[in-house]
């Protein structure tokens, strides 16, 4: 069997995936019902949705569908690579990596980081635009999760606030 739609095929199989695992997942909590809703509830409702709709794209993948079968292509690495680390610094700056000597930097360094190298993603990327970006992400962050969620973590580098 010829699949229609190698991109349909492949992200419903991935959808379904993950839509079964935070399913799963989500019984570890108590559920409830819809009048009394548990901590897994919401997560258990989500994951059947995207286990469903994973599925519909997947069954229609295998549709009739444009010559040659909508193939994948080759993967973009220097995407996957520079957004990937992209969080994987803002996670590392933000409370710091004691393990490693790397100190808590706070969230507004760990956001111009972020944007910075997600940035670098495209290949004609303009640094003046990741700074804009990353200005106007961190003051809408400060506001948001610092000043009006009054959230407690760490705002500014560890050496500046001791």
């Amino acid at each position: 069997m010829k699949l229609a739609s190698q991109k349909d095929f492949f992200s419903g199989l991935m959808f379904t995936i993950v839509g079964v695992s935070f399913a799963v997942g989500a019984t570890n909590f108590d559920v409830g019902n819809a009048a009394r809703m548990g901590p897994g509830y919401f997560p258990l409702l989500l994951g059947v949705i995207l286990a469903v709709l994973g599925t519909a794209i997947t069954v229609k993948s295998l549709a009739k569908g444009p010559p040659g079968g909508d193939p994948i292509g080759a993967a973009a690495w220097r995407p996957l690579i520079h957004i990937l680390g992209a969080n994987l610094a803002f996670g590392a700056l933000l409370v710091g990596l004691p393990s490693l000597g790397i100190p808590a930097m706070g969230l507004i360094v760990g956001i111009y980081a972020l944007v910075i190298i997600a940035g670098r993603a495209q290949p004609n990327a303009s640094f003046k635009e990741s700074l804009i970006l990353a200005t106007i992400l961190a003051v809408g962050s400060y506001g948001a999760f610092v000043f009006a969620l009054k959230l407690q973590f760490p705002v500014w580098p560890a050496f500046l606030t001791h």
